[in-house]
């Protein structure tokens, strides 16, 4: 792998299905929608003192910054399973428990938030500082990483499980 590839998004088939329908949604009716929000309020005049209309313009960017964001994924993305790391490996799909700076308990998806869908545990990207510090750890391994804050941290994995959604 290059150092300018990036590593692949898994999707299990029910989160490739969700995101398809939400680009459905916003693509079609959240479109339609958000253009008639907005003549609408043009049609209340002075565009320049027009809350309602700057409101929906700004939702209307935000929407299509998302439909880029789904296209892109939806478009990069592999369905299925992604390979599976030796059990007890911390790789994508995967659970860790961990403690930070022997203190500090985590629990948390090593993945992609899509992925995760509406669950409650948190997710951290592979990428990410703590994801790529600690891929290929195991049970008992420690790791350090810089923190976006500039901090440097030290991480124990207590335990590694594969993610059931």
């Amino acid at each position: 792998m290059s150092e300018t590839s990036t590593p692949t998004t898994w999707l299990t088939q029910e989160a490739h299905d969700r995101l398809q329908a939400e680009l459905a949604h916003l693509t079609g009716p959240g479109r339609q929608e958000i253009t008639q929000r907005i003549d609408a309020a043009r049609q209340e005049g002075d565009l320049k003192e027009n809350g309602g209309y700057h409101a929906a313009k700004d939702e209307q960017g935000k929407m299509e910054a998302r439909i880029r964001q789904l296209e892109q994924l939806l478009r990069e993305a592999q369905v299925g399973a992604a390979p599976t790391a030796a059990p007890g490996v911390v790789a994508p799909g995967t659970v860790v428990s961990a403690t930070v700076n022997g203190s500090m308990k985590m629990r948390f998806l090593v993945g992609s938030r899509e992925a995760a869908g509406t669950t409650d545990i948190d997710v951290y990207s592979e990428r990410s500082p703590i994801g790529a510090a600690l891929l290929g750890k195991k049970k008992g391994d420690s790791a350090s990483y810089t923190a976006p804050n500039g901090k440097e941290l030290s991480v124990v994995v207590d335990d590694v499980e594969a993610y059931v959604g």
